[in-house]
């Protein structure tokens, strides 16, 4: 997949308090977002950006578009995802989280007969420094580099690429999955995408502990990925044993009236080891886990 500072946005919700506030950011930042979409709101102008009532009615106006950042509230992400991928868009960045699950588990069947990528529900989107930036972490933490960032949760990101920052490292782009327990694009195909890129001399992958998406991640290294990954686990130091078990595991669960075994934070840090996973406890420590890594 390519992203370019030259590819058209739109944002559907930019009528929202969080959706002015990003746009004329992104708008001042060099993002190319050409229009926003709100329901009512056609024909005004918000942070020097044309609004429409209807994705069609932007498109029509401003040509092709390649992604579409999403900022409505959740009981609306379906209608607007929708309405984005019947425009042709293929590219849809969901930064509301709190999604209702059976809306993204149609959603996503959807999309995954029309090719269409999603990144969330509570995606903070993505950046590649200096160049391009879709979504709402903060650009200002981030450097460019050859590190591969890829994160899930809340905020973490920004937290990690400070600290990155001040070791002198930087990121050749930066990927936040989502925050809500279904998600669009999972951890897999972000390390394949990090594999294939020419810019990235190492991964960084930033999540929980104990969920079944790391340790199907951890395989996915061990039999595909070359590149050195560093693992920053997030509550691998928790002081009580959690299980961190994801929506695949709770629905089973329900289904079959019976309780699964936990992924433990043991299973977790065996499966990345055995993968050749570089395993840090600490964001302190990531500096020198990458000056081994790429040394």
């Amino acid at each position: 997949m390519k992203w370019t500072d030259k590819d058209q946005i739109i944002m559907q919700g930019i009528d929202r308090p969080l959706g002015k506030y990003y746009a004329a950011r992104l708008k001042a930042q060099g993002t190319c977002l050409v229009a926003g979409v709100a329901s009512g709101c056609g024909g005004e102008i918000i942070a020097e950006i044309p609004v429409f009532d209807l994705v069609a009615e932007a498109v029509a106006e401003a040509g092709e578009i390649k992604t579409s950042l999403i900022l409505v509230p959740p009981n609306q992400v379906l209608d607007a995802a929708l309405e984005a991928i019947a425009a042709a868009i293929p590219q849809l960045i969901i930064v509301t989280p709190g999604v209702p699950p059976l809306d993204l588990v149609e959603l996503l069947k959807i999309a995954s007969t029309t090719g269409t990528l999603i990144l969330g529900p509570g995606s903070q989107g993505v950046i590649i420094p200096n160049y391009l930036w879709l979504g709402i972490c903060e650009p200002n933490f981030y450097q460019s580099g050859t590190i591969g960032l890829i994160t899930r949760g809340d905020r973490i990101g920004d937290e990690v690429a400070k600290t990155l920052t001040a070791a002198g490292y930087g990121e050749s782009m930066a990927v936040n999955l989502g925050t809500d327990g279904i998600i669009g694009s999972n951890l897999s195909q972000w390390l394949q995408v990090f594999e294939e890129d020419d810019n990235t001399e190492a991964i960084l992958l930033v999540s929980q502990v104990g969920g079944k998406a790391e340790i199907e991640a951890a395989k996915y290294i061990a039999s595909a990925i070359e590149k050195p990954v560093i693992a920053y686990l997030v509550g691998l130091n928790a002081a009580i044993e959690t299980n961190f078990g994801d929506t695949e595991t709770i629905i089973s669960n329900q289904l079959s009236y019976s309780v699964a075994a936990k992924n433990t934070r043991k299973d977790s840090l065996r499966h990345f080891q055995e993968a050749g996973v570089i395993v840090v406890e600490k964001l302190a420590d990531l500096p020198a886990s990458l000056a081994k890594a790429l040394s």
